[in-house]
C-alpha cells in the first residue's frame, strides 16, 4: 500500500493504532485530533486518503466532507463513527464518502478498505442539496453488528438508483422502515411514499390511480407474497406500462418467495421485476450484540415521550440479551415500553424482566444444538438455560402451559403449512379431533392460509 493518509480522530489510541498499522503497510501518515488541522492539510494539497471520525471537538466530520470535496475533488474519505445508526451511513453516502465503518472497527477490514481507496481513482463528487434533517434517534434501525452495518451500506448505495428493491425478513424486523428510509433519503424525498395494498390495484382504474397518487415518488407493495394471482397480474401489467417519471418500486415479504414460485402461488415474472436489488433484514437473534443497544434506544425514546426515566440493571440486560425475541425488534420495543410503565423503581431488575417475559415464548439458546437434532435434547437444553437465567429463583407459575404452548404453536403451524391449510387433513396428520384442532387454532391465535401443495 502506497500513499499519504490523513487521520483525524479525537481518540489518541485510535490515532496511534492507525498510524502504526498504516506506516507498517508502507504509507506516510499525518494524524490530528482537529478538523481545522485536517482541513489545513487538505488545502495544502497533502494526503491521498482521509480517515476521519464524525464527532470531533471542533466540529462534525460529516459536515466537513463537502468542504474536502470542494477543495480536493476526488480525494477519498473513509468515515469512522461510534454512532451506529442507519442515519450515519446514509449521511456519509449523501456527503459522498468513499466508505463508512462503525466503531469499534476491525483493523484488517479498515486496512483493506484504505488500500482499495488508494487504488481507486475517485470521480469528482457533487454534493446533494436539501438532505432531510431527520433525528437519528427516531429511527429504530440501529446496530453495530456486521450484518446491520452491511445493510446500512447497501441502503446507502441503492437509494438513488432506479432499480426496484425487494426487502425480505421476518415479521417485526423493520422491513417497511428500510423502505421508508430508502425513500426519505433519496432524490425522491419530496414526492409521495405510497404503501400499496391489493385493494389499491382493484378495478379498471386501480393501477392508474396508484401511479397518480405516487406522482413519481415511491411505491411499496407490503407483504407482496400474500397478494392473490389477479393482483400479481395487475402489478406486472402496471410495471410494464411504466414510462418517464414513474415511481420507484419496492416490495417486502416475510415469506420465501422462491418456495411460493415452486408452489405456483407467486408469479416468477413478477419476482424478477421486483428483485432488482434484494435487501435481507436479519432477525434479532442473528444480531444479539445489537439487543442492548436497541433496548437502551427504546428506553430513551420512552423518556422523550414523557415516561419516567428508567435504566436496566446488568442482570436485567443480560436476561433481555439472552431472550430469543421471536417477534424481533417490534416485540423488543413493546416489551421495553411495558417495562418502563410497570417497573416500580428507576432501575429495571431481572425480576421485572422475568415477570413481563413470563407469559411470552420461552427463552432459547442462541448457539448450536447439543446432541445433534434430537428434539428432547434440544428442549432439555432450552429449559435448563431458562432455569439458569433465573439465578436460583423459581420462574413464574404456569411454566407447564407456557412450554406446551411453545411446542404446540410451531407444531400446528407447520402441520397446517404441510397440508396446505386443510384442517381436516391436518387433524388427521396430528392424530387429534378436528374440533380440538379448531379450538387450538383459536387459542393459539394461529393464522390459517392455503399456500403450499398438499404433502
Amino acid at each position: 500500500m502506497d500513499g499519504t493518509v490523513l487521520v483525524a480522530d479525537d481518540d489518541r489510541t485510535i490515532r496511534t493504532v492507525l498510524t502504526q498499522a498504516l506506516t507498517r503497510a508502507g504509507c506516510k501518515v499525518h494524524a490530528t485530533s482537529s478538523l481545522m488541522t485536517l482541513m489545513r492539510w487538505v488545502e495544502e494539497g497533502k494526503g491521498d486518503l482521509v480517515i476521519s471520525d464524525v464527532i470531533m471537538p471542533d466540529g462534525n466530520g460529516l459536515e466537513t466532507l463537502p468542504k474536502i470535496s470542494a477543495e480536493r475533488p476526488g480525494l477519498p474519505v473513509i468515515v469512522i463513527s461510534a454512532q451506529n445508526t442507519i442515519m450515519t451511513a446514509i449521511q456519509a453516502a449523501e456527503a459522498d464518502a468513499f466508505d463508512y465503518l462503525p466503531k469499534p472497527f476491525d483493523l484488517p477490514d479498515l486496512m483493506k478498505r484504505a488500500s482499495r481507496a488508494l487504488e481507486v481513482k475517485r470521480r469528482a463528487p457533487s454534493p446533494r442539496k436539501g438532505a432531510p434533517e431527520a433525528e437519528s434517534d427516531e429511527l429504530p434501525l440501529v446496530g453495530r453488528t456486521p450484518a446491520m452495518q452491511a445493510l446500512y451500506r447497501l441502503v446507502a448505495r441503492v437509494m438513488n438508483t432506479e432499480l426496484p428493491v425487494m426487502i425480505t425478513g421476518e415479521s417485526g424486523t423493520g422491513k417497511s422502515l428500510i423502505a421508508r428510509a430508502i425513500h426519505d433519503f433519496s432524490d425522491r424525498r419530496t414526492m409521495p411514499f405510497v404503501v400499496a395494498s391489493a385493494a389499491d390495484l382493484a378495478g379498471v382504474d386501480g393501477p392508474a390511480n396508484l401511479i397518480a397518487r405516487a406522482r413519481g415518488g415511491s411505491v411499496l407493495f407490503d407483504e407482496v407474497g400474500d397478494f392473490d394471482a389477479d393482483t400479481q397480474a395487475r402489478i406486472v401489467r402496471m410495471l410494464d406500462s411504466f414510462g418517464d417519471h414513474s415511481p420507484r418500486v419496492m416490495a417486502s415479504s416475510q415469506n420465501d418467495l422462491s418456495d411460493r414460485i415452486d408452489d405456483g402461488a407467486f408469479r416468477q415474472d413478477l419476482f424478477y421485476r421486483l428483485s432488482g436489488v434484494v435487501i435481507a433484514v436479519p432477525a434479532l437473534r442473528e444480531r444479539v450484540d445489537d439487543i442492548p443497544l436497541l433496548a437502551e434506544h427504546f428506553l430513551a425514546r420512552a423518556e422523550r415521550e414523557g415516561a419516567p426515566a428508567r435504566r436496566f440493571s446488568d442482570p436485567a440486560m443480560e436476561m433481555i440479551r439472552s431472550y430469543s425475541w421471536p417477534g424481533n425488534v417490534r416485540q423488543l420495543g413493546n416489551t421495553v415500553r411495558r417495562l418502563v410503565v410497570t417497573s416500580p423503581e428507576d432501575e429495571i431488575t431481572k425480576s421485572d424482566v422475568d415477570h413481563v417475559l413470563g407469559n411470552q415464548p420461552a427463552m432459547e439458546p442462541l448457539g448450536g444444538r447439543p446432541d445433534g437434532d434430537k428434539l428432547s435434547a434440544s428442549v432439555g437444553a432450552h429449559l435448563r438455560r431458562y432455569f439458569d437465567l433465573h439465578g436460583g429463583v423459581l420462574p413464574p407459575p404456569g411454566l407447564y402451559q407456557r412450554i406446551l404452548r411453545e411446542v404446540e404453536t410451531p407444531l400446528i403451524e407447520i402441520a397446517l403449512d404441510a397440508t396446505g391449510g386443510n384442517q381436516a387433513k391436518c387433524a388427521d396428520l396430528l392424530g387429534i379431533n378436528r374440533n380440538t384442532l379448531r379450538k387450538k387454532i383459536t387459542e393459539l391465535d394461529i393464522r390459517v392460509t392455503r399456500r403450499r401443495k398438499l404433502m
